[in-house]
């Protein structure tokens, strides 16, 4: 086995280096607080690897994404999302049969307790649905006790399909009630997207039928969001899991540190960017100059993690030239996203600096395209990162890993004494 030598105030210890079966190296630092009186100091734990996982392999210089093992792009051109979501939950790709009672599973638990309609009355139609989505799936741990009472392997099972099958509906309901509509019940005659779709956007007054294409294209976009390794939201699940808290209040969590605009919210401000190009009617190449001045920020162009291009795009861009043409969409904001692409794609300043368009830039003109509204774009990334942060959960739940407790460097007040109020 390799080791790492640290030496400090003349005393030198042997660290050792763990191998990944990707070739990944870290340095083990378990040791280094009861060897040296150190801690590390990592802003942001981007160097820091905080567990080991199966689920995701990720190599941002090279653009790769794998979950277990299979390309992004072999899983959204050939498989689906409740096929990926049992891939990435249970590690192995389903048989016919596995997927049969996975799907089947589901459907049994699609219908929602009648009381939690009841707390979703109680918020006013201005709420963000985030908000709502995260309280309403935290609420499942009321509902279900024996979640955190009774974790037994067949009791978590239950769990994940519960969650499965009511987060489309607990979507589907924050958005009617953002609308001010009358909620929709799941169609269990639908497949998982096409009863995402009916609750979406049926109506009472008139019949509905899921489009296909809308429906291929919801697919391939819950893929491509449906895990991307130890980001910020699935931290955050683990970290609320190893509190051996349960699996609802963890994800309830991750929906939580989705919400923030710096993980979650960056297709949002894609459209939100094209549109200002839109009111303040210049071309896009304009804008780009304005970007190289740093008058304004460019959305939806780079990534913290590839340094290339980020995979999810090149298959994202595919499919949304295809479903805009097969839409036939006229939307001037989707006008000047193509226009934004090629002058980006073309100058030499975006070039060298890697900032090619991200799954972001993308997925928010798709969603625009799809017909559903800015602020539902980030509960549509929860929705499909969730079989991503059920599989985080369970790796984690299923380990010996002890409760997460970072350290820090203290840097407050040194020892004082306490004055008296009428002293002060």
């Amino acid at each position: 086995m390799s080791v790492a030598q640290l030496t400090f105030e003349g005393k030198t210890i042997e660290l050792p280096v763990i191998v990944g079966t990707e070739n990944e190296k870290a340095i083990d630092i378990s040791t280094l607080r009861d060897a040296t009186g150190l801690v590390t100091m990592d802003l942001g734990y981007k160097n820091t690897g905080a567990t080991k996982s199966a689920v995701t392999f990720l190599d941002g210089e090279l653009g790769i994404l794998r979950y277990r093992g299979y390309p992004i792009e072999e899983l959204a051109e050939k498989s689906n999302f409740i096929e990926v979501a049992y891939l990435l939950i249970y590690g192995e790709l389903p048989t016919k049969a596995q997927f049969d009672e996975f799907t089947e599973q589901i459907k049994m638990h699609t219908l929602v307790n009648e009381d939690i309609k009841k707390i979703l009355d109680g918020f006013p139609a201005t709420a963000h649905p985030m908000g709502v989505l995260s309280s309403l799936v935290c609420s499942l741990t009321a509902f279900y006790p024996e979640s955190v009472e009774n974790p037994t392997p067949d009791n978590i099972n239950l769990n994940i399909f519960r969650l499965l099958a009511k987060m489309p509906t607990f979507v589907g309901w924050a958005y009617k009630k953002s609308m001010g509509h009358p909620v929709n019940y799941p169609m269990n005659r639908y497949d998982y997207c096409q009863n995402f779709l009916h609750m979406m956007f049926a109506l009472p007054v008139e019949d509905f039928h899921p489009d296909p294409i809308v429906v291929d294209a919801l697919n391939k976009l819950l893929i491509l969001h449906a895990d991307h390794e130890q980001n910020c939201s699935a931290s955050t699940v683990r970290m609320v899991g190893s509190s051996k808290a349960s699996l609802y209040s963890s994800i309830s969590a991750g929906i939580n540190a989705l919400w923030g605009p710096l993980h979650g919210g960056a297709n949002q401000e894609v459209i939100e960017m094209l549109d200002e190009i839109r009111l303040m009617g210049i071309d896009p190449k304009d804008y780009l100059e304005k970007v190289k001045r740093k008058e304004v920020r460019l959305m939806g162009f780079g990534h913290r993690v590839y340094k290339n291009f980020d995979p999810r795009a090149k298959i994202i861009k595919k499919a949304c030239d295809k479903i805009l043409s097969q839409l036939g969409v006229n939307d001037p904001i989707l006008e000047i996203a193509k226009g934004l692409e090629e002058a980006a794609l073309t100058d030499e300043y975006f070039i060298s600096r890697k900032l090619y368009p991200n799954v972001d830039f993308y997925s928010g003109i798709i969603y625009r395209a799809l017909g559903i509204p800015t602020n539902m774009f980030t509960v549509m990334f929860a929705l499909g990162r969730l079989p991503g942060w059920i599989a985080q959960w369970k790796e984690l739940n299923a380990s010996k890993e002890p409760i997460g407790r970072p350290r820090q460097i203290y840097t407050g007040a040194t020892a004082r004494d306490f004055v008296s109020i009428t002293e002060r």
